[in-house]
C-alpha cells in the first residue's frame, strides 16, 4: 500500500471538508486507541495543530487510566489543545432522570453523551467533528447511531482495521498504542474482537469478499453478512416518504 499517497488524499479531503463548511478547524474524540490517534495525526497534518481540539472523555471506573494517559500523550506529542471531560456524572444524571433501561440502552448512552460534548465545542468554536470510524466497523454497524457515528466526516472510513494498524506505523503513532487490544471502552473488560466474535483479520477478509461479490458458506461469513445487512440503516440518512406527486 502506498501510505504516502493515501495520507495525502485524506489530508486533502479533511481540508476540503473544513473549507466547504467555512469552519475554523476540527474537534475529535481522543480515546487513547489507534483509530483516534491516526485521525489526530492526519488532522494536524491537514490543518495545523492550532486548528485541532481533542476531547478526552473517560468514564470513572470503566475507562482504563492507561487510555487517558495515552490520549494525553498523543495530544502533547502533536501539540494540540485538549480537554478532559469525565462523563460519569452526566451519564448518571441522565439515567436517573430517564429511568432504568436495558443494558444496550445504557451502554449506548455513553457515546451519545460524548457526541453531544463534541458538538458543544464544535458549535461554540465553529468547527467540524472528525469521526474516527474505520471501514471494518462502519461496514458491520459496530458503532452507536448518533453516538460515535454522529460526526461530520470520517477521514479513515475507507480503510479496514488491519490497514489502520499498518497506516499508524507509517504515520508515527507510538507502538504501545498500535499494540493495544482495540476496545470501545463501554464496559470493563470489553474488547472489540470479543464482541464481534472474530479477529479483525478474519472480519476484514470476509468484508473484502463481500465487497467483491464473493460468497462463502460458513457460519462466520453468514454472521458478517447479517451484520452488514442489518446495520444498513446506520449508514444512511433517515428515510423520507415521497409525497410531492400528491400535492
Amino acid at each position: 500500500m502506498d501510505f504516502e499517497r493515501i495520507a495525502e488524499r485524506i489530508v486533502d479531503f479533511i481540508r476540503e471538508q473544513v473549507e466547504a463548511a467555512n469552519a475554523e478547524g476540527v474537534i475529535l474524540g481522543l480515546s487513547g486507541g489507534i483509530d483516534s490517534a491516526v485521525v489526530a495525526f492526519l488532522c494536524v497534518r491537514a490543518l495545523g495543530r492550532e486548528k485541532v481540539l481533542a476531547t478526552i472523555m473517560p468514564e470513572k471506573g470503566v475507562t482504563a487510566e492507561e487510555d487517558v494517559a495515552d490520549a494525553i500523550e498523543i495530544a502533547k506529542m502533536l501539540g494540540i489543545e485538549y480537554r478532559v471531560i469525565e462523563i460519569s456524572d452526566i451519564v448518571k444524571m441522565l439515567t436517573e432522570k430517564l429511568g432504568k433501561a436495558n443494558k444496550s440502552a445504557e451502554i449506548n448512552l455513553k457515546p451519545r453523551v460524548r457526541m453531544m460534548i463534541n458538538y458543544y465545542y464544535a458549535n461554540g468554536l465553529n468547527r467540524l467533528v472528525a469521526g474516527t470510524g474505520n471501514k471494518s466497523e462502519i461496514s458491520i454497524g459496530y458503532f452507536t447511531k448518533y453516538g460515535d457515528g454522529g460526526v461530520d466526516f470520517q477521514p479513515i472510513g475507507d480503510l479496514y482495521k488491519t490497514e489502520i494498524f499498518q497506516f499508524a506505523k507509517f504515520l508515527g503513532v507510538p507502538e504501545k498504542i498500535i499494540r493495544k487490544k482495540p476496545t470501545a471502552g463501554l464496559f470493563v473488560g470489553q474488547t472489540d474482537e470479543d464482541e464481534i466474535g472474530m479477529s479483525y483479520a478474519e472480519l476484514d477478509e470476509i468484508l473484502k469478499m463481500i465487497e467483491k461479490g464473493i460468497r462463502r458458506d460458513d457460519e462466520k461469513f453468514r454472521r458478517v453478512l447479517k451484520l452488514v445487512n442489518g446495520s444498513e440503516h446506520k449508514r444512511r440518512l433517515p428515510p423520507i416518504p415521497k409525497v410531492r406527486d400528491l400535492i
